[in-house]
């Protein structure tokens, strides 16, 4: 079986590594000032404990030269003594700033996965038709904590690395501004080394990105797809496609984590060499008498310490940039544009009739690929109208349409003589009910179940939807009856049962209008009959649209539309289009041949 998904990250900006940085840094600062109080004490415990350990060196230096023209115990153990209460205390709000930039962080991510979550319940539809559910968790997941252990980690490991740097290079320079001269030689080499290798490193971590994006997608699909692949027996086509993606992702990830490994040890190279550069010099400066050799053995501390930096920073780098990247991925998200804000004058909807018109309707999802072409029909209020035709010519599309899921390119779409731009969406939408073919089940009580979007209804109310889709007696021979949890979409009970329960759902709504997408697809024979009867009382006085394949349950419909390759090409009764032996009567025929 091939991959025929939607793409993964591969597809989209989520595989690239952060394009516009200053973006993705204002967007982060924007989550950061939001909590502002906690990352200034962060940093000022940051400052505080880079500052008393970098003390440290100073009184190393003041304590050998102490012991250089005799050893003078009680500065020794008095410089010795202030070395380890600093320590001790840089120690302390080390330990301190780790538990204040968790704090930062789990705040951040707590109100980016909220803001994120939120979005997508205003993002339009089309948003999740052009990308893969696997894709979107990732983001929720993946991404997110990635942002987190860079905000833990490595953001203050940045952040102290620029103290140490400043602080150490400016005692350096008190020192001996000599020594600084030969240690700044290599200075430009390790910069560069670390740019070089920095570039290779950030396009194999965007490789992987990629890699791992596509298998995660892959793995979504097929996992939701195992009865099917079961059922044909691809178990082993799959797991060859699977061994493919993951065998490409592996790759890329050791060739990341492989150049990622060897910055440091290469930038190290160089910040040895120049150790061994100041050991050199410094000595035949001391031998000079041009520098004291407590204030070399600083130096050689502080050299030390402003190389440390430069190599961290080299190696968390290329996590900065997958932090960034996963970042950028997450704002686009939440930056993404929402469903068109309805206009101004856009009224609520009151006293509802459910009268349904199509005036010359156009609509396309790609340009130059028309979906629905001129379509004009009118649905009077109460009346069931079908809605038939071979796959893909336009049946959903014009339910989605219908629930402004999508905006037409042409004409009008009329409710109680309302063009249905003008009304509100919420207000539009409120004013359906739907059945789909493809039911959703979340975990809950049975209860909240069929309850879901009716308000606080009672469990008599429940009981009565229950009873009218043939579904009460399953559910009260079931361990806690009502109060059953379904677990895991609903997969311990049938689909038929699943379809009863999202039926028995759309039984408790008090809307003028319904839509049904092929509601009895997943029941039997013998069920569908009990539905069809229990259909009546949930249709009446019902605007309904209902789309079907099988054309021997709509043969009582009010109005018959026949659309092919987007056009309705018939409509009327199924008495009427039977006469006329025209497209639907083919297709009716064909059912029964």
């Amino acid at each position: 079986m091939m991959y025929a998904g939607k793409q993964g990250r591969g597809r989209n900006d989520g595989s690239q590594k952060a394009k516009d940085v200053r973006y993705v840094l204002r967007r982060l600062g924007a989550y950061l000032v939001y909590y502002k109080r906690k990352l200034i004490i962060a940093i000022f415990i940051a400052i505080l404990s880079n500052v008393l350990s970098l003390i440290g060196p100073f009184l190393t230096g003041r304590t050998i030269s102490a012991m250089e023209d005799g050893v003078d115990f009680e500065k020794v153990f008095f410089f010795a003594g202030l070395m380890i209460i600093f320590y001790l205390l840089s120690t302390m709000m080390s330990y301190l700033l780790s538990k204040a930039m968790i704090r930062v962080s789990q705040s951040v991510v707590y109100k980016m996965r909220k803001d994120l979550f939120a979005k997508l319940n205003r993002v339009p539809i089309s948003y999740f038709d052009q990308n893969q559910t696997g894709d979107i968790i990732s983001k929720m997941s993946y991404d997110i904590d990635t942002i987190n252990t860079s905000l833990a980690n490595d953001v203050i490991s940045s952040i102290t690395s620029v103290i140490t740097i400043i602080i150490s290079f400016v005692m350096m320079i008190l020192m001996s501004p000599i020594l600084v001269l030969v240690f700044i030689v290599t200075l430009p080499i390790s910069i560069t080394l670390t740019r070089m290798l920095s570039k290779i490193v950030k396009k194999k971590y965007r490789i992987r990105n990629q890699k791992l994006g596509e298998m995660n997608g892959f793995a979504e699909e097929m996992i939701s797809g195992q009865r099917t692949i079961q059922s044909y027996v691809q178990e082993e086509a799959v797991l060859e496609k699977f061994d493919e993606i993951n065998e490409e992702a592996t790759k890329a990830s050791y060739e990341s984590g492989y150049y990622s490994t060897t910055v440091g040890p290469s930038v190290n190279f160089v910040s040895n060499l120049s150790v061994a550069l100041v050991g050199v010099f410094g000595g035949i400066l001391y031998f000079r008498g041009l520098i004291t050799l407590g204030n070399l053995t600083s130096f050689t501390l502080y050299s030390r310490r402003f190389s440390g930096p430069i190599n961290m920073m080299s190696n968390i780098f290329a996590d900065i940039q997958s932090a960034l990247a996963a970042a950028e991925r997450v704002f686009k998200v939440i930056d993404y544009d929402e469903e068109p804000k309805d206009q101004d004058d856009a009224i609520t909807l009151e006293d509802i009739q459910g009268e349904i018109t199509f005036d010359d309707v156009s609509f396309r999802y790609v340009v130059n690929q028309p979906i629905l072409q001129h379509v004009s029909f009118k649905a009077k209020p109460g009346q069931v109208v079908a809605i038939v035709g071979p796959t893909g010519a336009g049946k959903t599309t014009l339910v989605n349409l219908l629930m402004r899921f999508y905006d037409i390119d042409q004409g009008i779409i009329r409710l109680d003589h309302y063009d249905t731009k003008e009304i509100k969406r919420q207000s539009l939408r409120k004013s359906f009910s739907m059945v789909l073919q493809d039911t959703w089940i979340f975990y809950g009580t049975v209860h909240d179940n069929i309850a879901y979007g009716n308000g606080n209804v009672s469990r008599l109310e429940v009981e009565e939807a229950a009873k009218k889709a043939r579904i009460h007696g399953f559910i009260s021979h079931l361990p806690d009856g009502y109060d059953t949890i379904l677990k895991e979409d609903g997969l311990s009970i049938s689909k038929g049962q699943k379809q009863l329960l999202v039926i028995a759902r759309a039984m408790l709504s008090k809307t003028k209008m319904l839509i049904l997408d092929e509601a009895t697809s997943n029941v039997d024979t013998h069920t569908e009959v009990q539905i069809q009867k229990a259909m009546l009382s949930l249709m009446e006085d019902k605007t309904t649209f209902v789309i079907a394949h099988r054309l021997s349950t709509i043969e009582r419909a009010d109005l018959i539309l026949v659309i092919k390759d987007g056009n309705i090409v018939e409509q009327g009764t199924h008495e009427s289009l039977m006469t006329d032996q025209g497209f639907y009567y083919d297709l009716y025929q064909s059912q029964f041949a």
